[in-house]
């Protein structure tokens, strides 16, 4: 899936089907559904690229000490800028 393809999907309901889980977990967290983005991500815990959007949810949820754990976990330097644009920064590197 190409990154224009993901963004335009979130006004859909429901994320498209074939995404890997931490990409499915961006789309939940850019669609303000933080609960089931971290349940996603929370499964996948050790996994590198599910231990970033880790990261990053817990920066949009404001606890940056917890935040900061998860970066480290996914060898990944901590994120501060704009929330919404790293979460789609995110999304492009994974759809990679």
């Amino acid at each position: 899936m190409k990154l224009d393809d993901f963004l335009a999907s979130l006004a859909d309901p429901a994320p498209p089907a074939g995404l890997s889980e931490p990409v499915a977990a961006v789309w939940y967290g850019l669609n303000d559904q933080w609960e089931q983005a971290h349940g996603i991500v929370q499964a996948h815990e050790g996994e590198a690229d599910a231990d970033w959007v880790h990261a990053w949810l817990h920066r949009v949820e404001g606890d940056a000490g917890n935040a900061a754990y998860w970066y480290r976990r996914a060898g990944r330097p901590v994120a501060r800028g704009d929330l919404k644009e790293e979460g789609r920064s995110i999304a492009a590197e994974l759809l990679d």
